[in-house]
């Protein structure tokens, strides 16, 4: 007789705790918590400034609170020098954004935010944003109706 037979004997209970914990996968309450995975959340086609985004609660175009994802495009993408009505908080949550302020367009001096930083965007001060080398996702929050008005010297 081989030693082989134990060694199925020994696998067994391993075998059995493996599916036992696959069967009893745990579902979160829906009534309690909502949640997208990446692969889940619903893009819009690119902009031909080269960022897309995604509203993940509320309507930026109408009163209220709004959460956005913003995705710079690899690239070197930029807005142009703009203002918004209200205040924006944003994370960088990947990537490198780059800011700048003033009325005059210059991406030469932007400032790097990296992954991790948390930006206000102030009602009513011009700025303009965007990607250098990579892609970069930004969240913004901030109460709509979120317009955003020209302010470029040329």
């Amino acid at each position: 007789m081989s030693a082989h037979p134990w060694r199925l004997m020994m696998l067994a209970p391993l075998i059995a705790i493996g599916s036992t914990m696959a069967a009893d996968a745990v579902e979160l309450n829906p009534a309690a918590v909502a949640y997208q995975l990446p692969d889940q959340i619903k893009w819009n086609p690119p902009s031909a400034g080269g960022s897309q985004n995604a509203v993940m609660a509320g309507d930026p175009a109408k009163p209220g609170l709004y959460v956005v994802l913003n995705k710079w495009l690899k690239g070197n993408h930029f807005s142009r020098p703009h203002f918004h009505p209200n205040d924006r908080f944003i994370t960088v949550i990947s990537g490198t954004w780059w800011v700048g302020t003033g009325e005059t367009f210059d991406p030469a001096s932007t400032v790097p935010m990296p992954a991790g930083t948390f930006v206000t965007h102030y009602g009513k001060q011009i700025h303009y944003d965007g990607a250098k080398e990579g892609e970069t996702i930004l969240q913004i929050v901030g109460e709509g109706p979120a317009t955003s008005t020209p302010a470029e010297k040329r």
